[in-house]
């Protein structure tokens, strides 16, 4: 039997060298790799890595693993797919292609807690709560840092 790290290794390895889009697909891949596990213990597992499920142009969902500093590479984020951002009040509104919503929400919540203090995400829709004291200009500009330019 394999140890936690090396099998939360092996599935950030699996989801970015493959497409795969279900976790039934990713279990699958792990127990070939002679990894013993079930769907509960993945499901925690993904969770952890905060691991995203969006559809694909061609409308088939893939596995993405969110790439960042925390993640262990020294990247920029630059998100991609987003379509809007309005404000009502302090609140903003972010459009995105459909499917694109939670894992958009989830590289906010982590590259701009200091000045984001949450998000809810649907499918193609977030609500961003910025902290108080922040500006709906500051909170676009750091949303523009992020979104990669179309």
């Amino acid at each position: 039997m394999k140890n936690k790290t090396d099998r939360l290794n092996i599935i950030k390895e699996i989801v970015t060298e493959n497409i795969i889009g279900s976790q039934e697909e990713l279990l699958k891949a792990l127990l070939d790799r002679g990894f013993d596990l079930t769907q509960a213990t993945l499901s925690r597992d993904l969770k952890r890595l905060k691991i995203t499920r969006y559809l694909t142009d061609a409308g088939k969902y893939r596995y993405n693993l969110p790439v960042n500093s925390y993640y262990g590479t020294k990247q920029t984020v630059k998100i991609i797919g987003v379509n809007s951002i309005e404000f009502s009040g302090s609140l903003a509104v972010m459009k995105t292609r459909s499917g694109y919503a939670s894992g958009i929400a989830a590289e906010i919540d982590h590259n701009a807690a200091n000045a984001i203090l949450g998000t809810i995400a649907g499918d193609d829709t977030i609500l961003i709560i910025p902290r108080e004291g922040f500006s709906r200009t500051e909170i676009t500009n750091i949303l523009s840092n992020l979104i990669e330019n179309n």
